[in-house]
């Protein structure tokens, strides 16, 4: 069986998420950000904007600054010369992927035919989700109040039955869950549904994938985007269960697209897609959202890089360790430090409440690095300057960088 060190192994996880390759030298195009979904797979998405959305993060942290109206148009419109290239769903939780992978999932919108919570509202509601379907057939891409605008209408013309706000947004929310709707757009982040056969490409609605199939081929997808992962870590990508998961890498090792490894420090064993180059030298230098694919599993990155990470949103400012919304920072391929970031858009000002360098990371090499990457973050938001707060132990060093 092939055996890796952990730092092998730190660096195949690297590689296999874009982290390690120079960044475009000219302006990010769309066949940029096709390469990228191709290989990461899904851009979580998250409400929190304290800096920026999270779906935004990992396409600059691989492909530097780069307009955000690409990703927009990519994910939320549709013309003859641009087809929509990604799509909403449940692929690790909400995340944009590939449009071309929605029949990968009809399984899922099976088991969430009533949501995926809330289900005895949905099931007690049929009627409610027949004039939901029937309210975005006539209006077209609507938020939920606006569905449920349209609904109080007709009930004052026909005194039909009525529900609560509360109702109609799980009900929709189940239609979506099931694939009868999809997300048509968002207007300041707001979703809004539309009927998904307007929304896909009918040859994406008429392709059939096999359940097993489909598995096989999220399972290998997962483990592709990794690089290098044990079963826990590739379930997690796709938020896949181990029965699910089991027959496919056993499938996968037979077919000779997966290899058994061992890799040092690991109680589990772990697989390494087929035909992997171990890289030789450590690169990438990224600031990393919390919902960034190479971390969002936290298990895998403590066996990784020894890197505790938690986040402290829902934890009182008061119990706060390191901040609200706090980005790890990969410098050649270590996680060196992390620090809390805030926009304040109405200042201009990319604002680091707190810089804390890892036990062991130099801040002589850490700081000027970091503050290299903070500038060109503040430049992509529009942002005219970085304010470095005095908390945290890396603070000082990175002020004067700055």
């Amino acid at each position: 069986m092939t055996r890796l060190t952990a730092d092998q192994a730190r660096r195949v996880a690297v590689a296999a998420q874009g982290l390690a390759e120079p960044r475009p030298a000219g302006p990010v195009t769309r066949a940029h950000l096709r390469k990228l979904i191709r290989r990461i797979q899904v851009l979580q998405l998250d409400s929190v904007s304290v800096a920026v959305r999270a779906h935004y993060a990992p396409v600059f942290s691989r492909l530097g600054p780069y307009n955000r109206d690409l990703l927009d148009g990519a994910a939320w419109s549709h013309t003859a010369r641009s087809p929509r290239l990604l799509v909403e769903y449940w692929a690790h939780e909400a995340a944009l992927m590939s449009v071309e992978d929605w029949p990968l999932l009809r399984w899922r919108m099976r088991e969430f035919v009533h949501g995926r919570w809330g289900t005895e509202i949905v099931k007690k509601n049929a009627r409610l989700a027949e004039d939901i379907v029937a309210a975005v057939g006539e209006l077209g891409p609507s938020t939920a109040g606006q569905i449920e605008a349209h609904l109080a209408g007709e009930r004052a013309r026909r005194k039909g039955p009525w529900w609560d706000r509360s109702d109609t947004k799980w009900v929709a929310e189940a239609l979506w869950s099931s694939g009868v709707l999809t997300t048509a757009h968002r207007v300041g982040f707001a979703r809004h549904y539309d009927l998904t056969e307007r929304v896909l490409p009918p040859h994406v609605l008429a392709r059939e994938v096999d359940d097993a199939e489909a598995l096989r081929e999220l399972t290998l997808r997962a483990a592709t985007a990794l690089g290098v992962g044990t079963e826990a870590d590739i379930r997690d990508y796709f938020r896949l269960r181990p029965a699910e998961v089991r027959p496919a890498l056993a499938a996968l090792v037979d077919a000779g697209e997966l290899e058994p490894v061992e890799v040092a420090g690991w109680s589990a064993p772990a697989y390494l897609r087929a035909g992997q180059i171990v890289p030789r030298a450590e690169r990438g230098t990224a600031l990393l959202c919390p919902f960034d694919p190479l971390i969002f599993f936290r298990p895998r990155v403590e066996r990784l890089w020894g890197f505790e990470y938690r986040i402290e949103i829902y934890t009182p400012a008061a119990k706060r360790k390191y901040g609200y919304y706090v980005w790890p920072f990969l410098l050649d391929g270590r996680l060196v430090g992390r620090v809390d970031l805030k926009a304040d858009r109405a200042a201009g000002v990319l604002n680091v409440v707190g810089a804390f360098a890892e036990p062991g990371a130099e801040p002589a090499r850490t700081a000027p690095a970091l503050a290299g990457e903070l500038r060109t973050m503040a430049s992509w938001l529009g942002l005219g300057s970085v304010n470095v707060a005095d908390h945290g132990d890396l603070a000082a060093s990175l002020r004067a960088h700055l």
